[in-house]
């Protein structure tokens, strides 16, 4: 059995990680998100887990090559068996590359696209209340989004891009979800 995969592309503070927990709720998936998985292997000082620790202390980003590493651990637990949905991950075409060589047991079946407005997202964010959550750092980080969400979406062209507007309420944006990765999933 192929094993589906749905990867959520957005900029921070669109939603997909809410809308994520949602849907894998919904249909029984697994929701994996790189930055969870990669605390939780640091917390559990795995082998890999103290790899990345030594970036993350350096204040480097991980490596792609360790980021699949632990995603192919991730896939074959139990609760992906059904698939998963990838959230925040690939963000750039080198990842997205390696995600294809992962294993040939798992197809990515779609691609959704939240978009949201700058200035609601910043508008989101500021209300979340973090500390390293300001104006300008909110706006750098979209635009790095823009940078590197580009490229990612058209290399993904030939898949089912489904966008979803992010600007709703929370309920709202779940069932244009859910109406639309229907046929997929």
């Amino acid at each position: 059995m192929t094993q589906k995969l749905i990867i959520f592309v957005g900029p921070p503070g669109a939603g997909k990680g809410t809308q994520a927990e949602r849907y894998t709720d919904h249909k029984s998936l697994a929701h994996i998100s790189t930055g969870v998985m990669l605390r939780a292997h640091v917390e559990r000082r795995t082998d890999l887990g103290i790899i990345a620790k030594e970036f993350l202390d350096k204040g480097e980003l991980v490596s792609d090559e360790l980021v699949i590493s632990m995603l192919r651990e991730r896939l074959i637990e139990e609760d992906a068996s059904n698939g998963a949905i990838l959230d925040g991950f690939p963000r750039t075409i080198p990842q997205a590359q390696s995600l294809n060589n992962l294993h040939n047991s798992s197809e990515i079946v779609a691609v959704v696209v939240f978009k949201v407005e700058e200035k609601t997202l910043i508008q989101r964010m500021l209300e979340r209340g973090r500390s390293d959550d300001t104006e300008e750092a909110i706006k750098q980080r979209f635009e790095v989004y823009k940078k590197d969400s580009e490229p990612l979406i058209a290399f993904y062209k030939e898949k089912n891009i489904i966008n979803i507007n992010g600007e709703g309420e929370e309920e709202e944006i779940f069932d244009e979800l859910a109406d639309k990765l229907s046929l997929f999933v």
